[in-house]
């Protein structure tokens, strides 16, 4: 149901062209939902800025996926949660703790448990979580810095969820395996 062209390099808008050569270095191949980005620069630009920002961040890789997992496991993402799915897999995340957050189940780490927690309340609250949830988040040992990061990827990956729920960007072979069927919605 793809609304929008998936670019590829050499027919993306011009300034669109040098973002997914890069997108291409990093990945071995342009995943559908950065081809979409490709239609606007500006978006494409942005949403590798923030994500290289992060990715310098105090939160470790794997806390990372397993964040913008939950972010969009709650926004109904079926494109991103099979991406970050995948990259976390290929970090040596632990199944278990991937499908545990892909289905909303304890982690069974209290520290992680206490990140994916945080990570939904930040999402279903619209950043209006209570005090003892930034009280419990800092707790577990992450600080102030981390929380505003887990923001942070909030913000990148509700550019991408709402991106794919509004484009339709087909799911690439690469991340077919971790496939992920999201609960039925109603619309608006």
């Amino acid at each position: 149901m793809s609304r929008f062209a998936q670019y590829t390099i050499a027919n993306a808008p011009e300034f669109s062209q040098p973002l997914l050569a890069r997108v291409h270095k990093a990945y071995g191949f342009v995943p559908n939902l950065y081809a979409t980005f490709a239609e606007s620069p500006a978006v494409l630009e942005g949403y590798l800025a923030l994500s290289g920002s992060l990715d310098k961040g105090a939160l470790s890789p794997t806390e990372r996926q397993l964040v913008e997992i939950a972010v969009s496991t709650e926004n109904h993402c079926t494109y991103c949660v099979a991406a970050h799915s995948t990259i976390a897999r290929m970090l040596k995340a632990r199944p278990e703790v991937v499908a545990a957050v892909r289905t909303g189940a304890p982690v069974g780490d209290a520290k992680i448990d206490v990140l994916v927690t945080f990570t939904r309340a930040v999402v279903r609250n619209k950043g209006f979580v209570p005090e003892t949830a930034v009280a419990a988040f800092l707790a577990a040992g992450y600080s102030k810095a981390q929380l505003l990061e887990v923001v942070g990827h909030v913000g990148l990956k509700v550019l991408a969820n709402y991106t794919h729920a509004l484009t339709g960007a087909p799911l690439d072979e690469a991340f077919q395996p971790q496939q992920w069927d999201a609960p039925e919605l109603e619309v608006a």
